[in-house]
């Protein structure tokens, strides 16, 4: 069965080759092939793969060039690079191994041992894949972490100076938490953060809308490419869907679990930071604390 999250790009000027190891790999993964080192290159930044197949002897560009630019390059620097390579000097495969490469297949194939290889390798980048997953998410809601915001912002906020769109940054804080804690128990709290956390993870419906735990009972959330409207609504719907749990907490002075949600609207400047527009989020969810929880304050830097 082919797996969506992993691929095979295979670099290789000869067309038999090609032809053998992607009908030797097609049930491993998805396969992309190039027929020489610059489209190669090329297929590899755009596609990103979770293995290269890279053959050493290439007319234009050669496999010891190719892999040069692939490890100089950011995007594609980690990719697993397996030569392909007919010579069997040892000079050779030890260059290989000290310009980045994490494994050799001989010619002429030996499909098995080739197979075998390969299937080595894709098990390797599955479990880099569920390591990285595991790393960005927070346990207790299984929604992003701390960890995974800050990629995610730094990413969105470069996007909105490039394109010079807006961008709302919320901070929302479960309300008068510490005192349900203190009364029904650390269990009965972190299955509340839990239950906030998938529930606001649901309100967001654009693909790259995105909610993460900030820490203990703080959760942020990035609305990019947006406008007042559509966040106030978003947002809104976030509020409304933590009232709709119904969790009893007598301890609140609305005697059920709510949140506070502090927000800023702005269309990022060249040297503005995306701390300064949280610190105005953190500052407008005081103000939410201090005017009476579960409402929403806004900050907008355009008025």
């Amino acid at each position: 069965m082919i797996s969506p999250a992993l691929r095979v790009l295979i670099v290789d000027d000869e067309k038999s080759n090609l032809v053998i190891l992607s009908d030797l790999l097609k049930r491993e993964a998805q396969i992309s092939l190039a027929n020489c080192g610059k489209l190669g290159l090329k297929k590899a930044q755009e596609l990103k793969p979770d293995i290269i197949l890279l053959d050493v002897m290439m007319p234009d560009f050669d496999g010891f060039e190719v892999i040069k630019e692939l490890k100089a390059c950011e995007i594609t620097r980690q990719i697993p690079v397996i030569f392909i390579t007919g010579l069997g000097d040892v000079e050779s495969e030890e260059k290989g191994f000290e310009l980045g490469a994490c494994d050799y297949i001989q010619k002429p194939f030996h499909l098995g041992i080739a197979k075998a290889r390969v299937r080595l390798h894709l098990t390797l980048a599955r479990q880099c894949i569920m390591l990285e997953e595991l790393a960005n998410v927070d346990p207790l809601t299984s929604i992003a972490n701390r960890r995974k915001y800050d990629e995610q912002i730094t990413n969105e906020w470069a996007a909105a100076q490039r394109n010079k769109t807006e961008i709302v940054l919320a901070m929302i804080d479960v309300d008068q938490f510490k005192q349900y804690n203190d009364n029904y128990g650390h269990s009965a709290g972190d299955l509340v953060l839990s239950q906030v956390g998938k529930a606001l993870n649901l309100q967001l419906q654009r693909p790259r809308d995105f909610v993460a735990r900030y820490g203990g009972e703080e959760f942020v959330v990035i609305i990019a490419d947006t406008n007042t409207e559509g966040a106030q609504k978003t947002l809104e719907n976030c509020k409304q869907a933590i009232e709709a749990l119904n969790i009893k907490h007598e301890f609140s002075q609305h005697q059920q679990i709510t949140i506070s949600i502090g927000a800023v609207i702005c269309q990022p400047e060249l040297e503005q930071k995306p701390e300064a527009a949280l610190k105005q989020a953190d500052e407008m969810l005081y103000q939410a604390k201090q005017n009476g929880r579960n409402r929403i304050e806004w900050f907008n830097q355009g008025s």
